[in-house]
């Protein structure tokens, strides 16, 4: 059976230190290099996900100056800027596709974005034959329930890999993980993957 491992928005922007930062982002960072180190070869594709904004537009309303922090958000993973590329204990070595998202519009999931090349996280799933994914990333209440959701509606059956990923607050974590268990994903710890 093909298998993915879908990688979300582990960027300098949503980690310590980054204009949205999350708490734990760079442990994430550092336990997802681990477990590509050792798991990478299980996998028939190996997608990483960065959101990718545009510097001169407000990106479809996603940014504001006063941001809700549900629909608009303060200016973040800018193209080209530091704060979109990949965090420094990230090693991509083995990623075999990188994804853009949200390039002059709001994107959450990864099945939003494209390749460089305009190849969709659906159409190298489906060209790789993948039933199975296991995900991880940042943030899991908001790009990690996005993806993983659009990823059960593509026909993969999803597992989330609850100590490689990390959320804004506790509460709309755990509420985004319940409701991914309601839609039929499974949540396991990268030990047991």
């Amino acid at each position: 059976m093909s298998r993915a491992l879908l990688v979300v928005d582990v960027q300098n922007d949503f980690t310590e230190g980054g204009a949205l930062a999350v708490a734990g982002g760079d442990a994430v960072a550092a336990a997802i290099t681990t477990f590509l180190a050792a798991h990478s070869g299980e996998y028939q594709v190996i997608i990483a996900s960065r959101d990718w904004h545009d510097a001169a537009s407000d990106n479809g309303g996603h940014f504001a100056d006063a941001p809700d922090f549900v629909d608009s958000w303060p200016v973040h993973c800018v193209a080209g800027t530091d704060g979109a590329e990949y965090d420094p204990l990230l090693v991509t070595a083995a990623v075999t596709h990188h994804v853009r998202k949200g390039q002059g519009k709001p994107a959450y999931s990864m099945f939003e974005g494209e390749t460089p090349e305009g190849e969709t996280v659906g159409a190298i799933l489906s060209a790789a034959g993948v039933l199975s994914a296991d995900v991880a990333g940042l943030a899991t209440d908001h790009c990690v329930r996005a993806s993983a959701l659009d990823a059960i509606a593509h026909g993969v059956r999803v597992r989330v890999l609850t100590d490689l990923v990390a959320g804004v607050a506790p509460e709309p974590s755990d509420a985004a993980l319940a409701e991914l268990v309601h839609a039929g994903a499974e949540l396991i710890e990268s030990t047991d993957a």
